[in-house]
């Protein structure tokens, strides 16, 4: 059974860090999913690239639902994101990479959870830290085994895209707390926690955000910064699934106790 995953964000469309790929077609109620599952050192890995392939898909159009309910019914329980953000703050420089353990949700129109009433029911999805501290830990070590620095720990601001924000918005966004600035990792953290998946996303810093930056932001300036990091973000992500699959114990993660809450299919 395949345990762990990986969706490739901005400039991660391909499983090359994985052997052996082949790809499967999961139906879901919510749409059909391509899976790649593959294997590193003995471990089955499955992988989603997010946008599809050659960035295809913009952040709001997504299909957030049936990606996570795809990895969920193969049997995956550990989810690794990347995500390709901007900084609200000097100390996070282009080329960071960082953890996220919390969010603010700026997003509009997306389908942010499974349970909508009808047969799934309702269920109000505790999200106090809506980012797995195990997984982020492993992340870490990742890191450090392979010499690359990890900082655990920042907000992330999700906004609707596909538009880059105003200066004034990320005014704001700085005033309440934000720290990084990108477009998809809500609903993402939400679909995986509401069934009770641990999810951890990383996220490379290509640029600092609107009013930040001296120059005007473009698409082409952030792909042309995971350019010289997507070698180090899966070095990271590799170095870390040895320290995932050694800790697999639903004792150690607070993520699957939702699946506890009364309504929650298991």
């Amino acid at each position: 059974m395949v345990t762990m995953a990986i969706i490739g964000g901005t400039g991660v469309y391909d499983p090359d860090l994985l052997e052996d790929v082949k790809e499967i077609v999961q139906e879901t109620p919510y749409g059909k999913v391509a899976i790649l599952v593959g294997k590193h050192e003995g471990l089955d890995i499955a992988f989603i690239p997010r946008h599809g392939g050659g960035h295809s898909i913009p952040p709001h159009l997504i299909n957030y639902q049936a990606n996570i309910m795809a990895l969920h019914m193969i049997g995956v329980k550990n989810i690794l994101a990347t995500a390709a953000v901007g900084s609200l703050h000097f100390e996070f420089k282009p080329g960071s990479y960082v953890l996220a353990d919390q969010f603010l949700d700026f997003t509009r129109t997306r389908k942010n959870t499974f349970y909508e009433g009808g047969e799934m029911g309702v269920v109000h999805c505790d999200m106090t830290i809506p980012y797995c501290s195990r997984l982020r830990e492993a992340l870490v070590k990742g890191g450090c085994d392979r010499g690359i620095k990890v900082i655990n720990g920042a907000v992330y601001v999700c906004t609707e895209g596909p538009r880059f924000e105003t200066a004034a918005e990320i005014s704001m966004f700085k005033q309440m707390g934000g720290q990084l600035i990108g477009m998809t990792s809500v609903p993402e953290v939400c679909l995986a926690r509401e069934l009770g998946m641990c999810y951890a996303n990383i996220s490379i810093v290509t640029n600092f955000a609107a009013g930040i930056s001296p120059g005007i932001l473009t698409h082409s300036e952030v792909v042309e910064m995971m350019k010289g990091s997507i070698q180090g973000v899966k070095d990271v992500l590799t170095a870390s699934l040895k320290y995932i699959a050694g800790d697999e114990s639903e004792d150690n993660c607070d993520c699957r106790k939702i699946l506890d809450e009364p309504g929650v299919s298991k």
